[in-house]
């Protein structure tokens, strides 16, 4: 099971944009590396990831094997109402992950 952190920068008010960070703990294994006996490592990256604010989609990424272990991504976002972003990700083994963030968005101003 892989562990995650988001981070929102930036005052959380409506109509406002602020920066999301998102890092994903996982080895994000190519496949082309060989442990110890010289036997391949399998491939398992993450390879889809989603945010959504309530239940609209605010970002998506479909990473690649050209990503590094524990990929780090940063997006802009033009805050809307809503109460938790929702973190979903799965990799090559099917093993899903889930990161629900609550969130506080202050009025317009």
């Amino acid at each position: 099971m892989s562990a995650a952190r988001l981070q929102v920068l930036g005052e959380l008010r409506v109509g406002r944009v602020v920066r999301v960070r998102l890092l994903i703990q996982h080895a994000m294994d190519t496949g082309y590396l060989q442990n110890m006996s010289g036997q391949n490592i399998a491939r398992n990256i993450i390879k889809k990831i989603t945010c959504q604010a309530d239940q609209f989609e605010i970002f998506r990424v479909d990473p690649s094997s050209g990503i590094a272990a524990n990929p780090y991504f940063e997006f802009s976002w033009l805050a809307f109402p809503a109460k938790t972003i929702k973190t979903l990700w799965v990799d090559d083994l099917g093993i899903e992950g889930e990161l629900i963030t609550p969130i506080e968005i202050l009025p317009k101003s």
